[in-house]
């Protein structure tokens, strides 16, 4: 019997730079211009005040830890994070900001290691450093056969989508957005002869239409779409009524899923007409470890979110959360009382989950 579904890993911020770009193997300067910290080692610090201490250099590998094994356990058919980071060993910072996020193009291999199909790259650190940077990021990406989506050395680039070929002749076609709500600044977004990012001024439905007719002209009639969007702030639960439409005037206008990041925790998840909405995904991988703060959100739990959809239509047949922990700045998996907790989190903002007996969560009940 052919299985005619898509499982897709679909993966929240990852900041490999920073804190986890000098435990890797080549790490960059770490001289940060924060108001605070002003060296990335300091981060490390933190985390193994937080657990334990580290061996330095660990392998590339090392910052997915035990979510390497869950994903070949699962098989997604295509891999997908937003990556927070600029790789690169150049540029300028930008100006006037409080934090830059940078990994040494050497350091590529970690992103490498998870054998990601494509990083989206519409957000607010990519051009941390500048064209310079965002140049060597395409570069160091394309090297290591990861696609891109959301920047690009002009509109046409950063508009255009990732395709992912998938079994039955079909196509995976990412297209990814960044808000200005997310901190990403106007002079970012890309024009015909500057790069930068594929930029939305305001999150409405008005963009969310300007947008379908950009998908309408790329997509096939077999294809499927997913659009990823990096909007709104790090903490809360709240879902701004202006992202609810968005989402479904795109789910309405045939775009599959939507992947909404920003948030350093989960946000609420919704199925509209069949089709998956993740407000946000939450943090997957980051040098935030030891930080205090917000302590209420559980920020050290991280999920691996695996949909699954139907490859004819779309409709999402089946939503799994791997829940995992971060732990000297390496996933390994959740305890049970991590996961249940997640799992009532997610219950009350938003759909309901439940703890599986292979330790995933599961939604369950009526799509919303």
């Amino acid at each position: 019997m052919v299985d005619d579904t898509i499982r897709l890993f679909l993966g929240g911020d990852v900041m490999t730079g920073r804190g986890v770009d000098t435990i890797l193997p080549h790490p960059g300067p770490p001289e940060l211009r924060e108001g605070l910290v002003h060296d990335a080692r300091e981060y490390v610090r933190l985390a193994e005040r937080a657990s334990a201490p580290l061996p330095r250099p660990v392998p590339p590998y090392w910052p997915w830890g035990e979510a390497l094994g869950l994903l070949d356990e699962l098989r997604p058919a295509v891999r997908l994070v937003n990556l927070e980071t600029a790789v690169t060993g150049r540029g300028a910072h930008e100006p006037g900001k409080a934090v830059h996020y940078r990994m040494h193009p050497a350091n590529v291999s970690c992103l490498a290691a998870a054998r990601l199909d494509v990083c989206a790259l519409a957000n607010n650190h990519v051009l941390d450093f500048g064209p310079v940077g965002l140049a060597d990021t395409l570069d160091a990406l394309d090297g290591v056969g990861v696609a891109t989506a959301g920047a690009g050395r002009d509109a046409d680039s950063a508009w255009r989508p990732a395709r992912v070929d998938l079994p039955g002749g079909r196509q995976l076609l990412v297209f990814a957005v960044a808000a200005a709500s997310s901190g990403v600044a106007p002079h970012w977004a890309a024009t015909p002869d500057r790069p930068g990012v594929a930029y939305l001024p305001e999150v409405s439905t008005a963009a969310a239409d300007a947008l379908a007719e950009r998908i309408a002209a790329q997509a096939g009639p077999a294809d499927r779409v997913l659009v990823s969007v990096h909007w709104g702030s790090n903490w809360g639960y709240d879902v701004p009524p202006e992202q609810v439409a968005f989402a479904h005037r795109l789910l309405d206008a045939g775009v599959d899923v939507v992947h909404g990041h920003s948030s350093h925790h989960p946000r609420p998840v919704e199925v509209h007409r069949g089709r998956l909405v993740l407000y946000g995904c939450g943090d997957l991988i980051d040098d935030y470890e030891g930080i205090g703060g917000n302590e209420a959100y559980r920020p050290q739990l991280r999920l691996l979110w695996l949909p699954t959809l139907d490859a004819p239509t779309g409709e999402l047949r089946d939503l799994r959360a791997a829940p995992l922990r971060m732990r000297r700045m390496r996933l390994e998996r959740a305890a049970s009382a991590e996961a249940a907790w997640l799992a009532d989190r997610l219950g009350r903002i938003g759909e309901r989950f439940e703890v599986d007996s292979d330790g995933l969560l599961h939604r369950t009940g009526p799509p919303g």
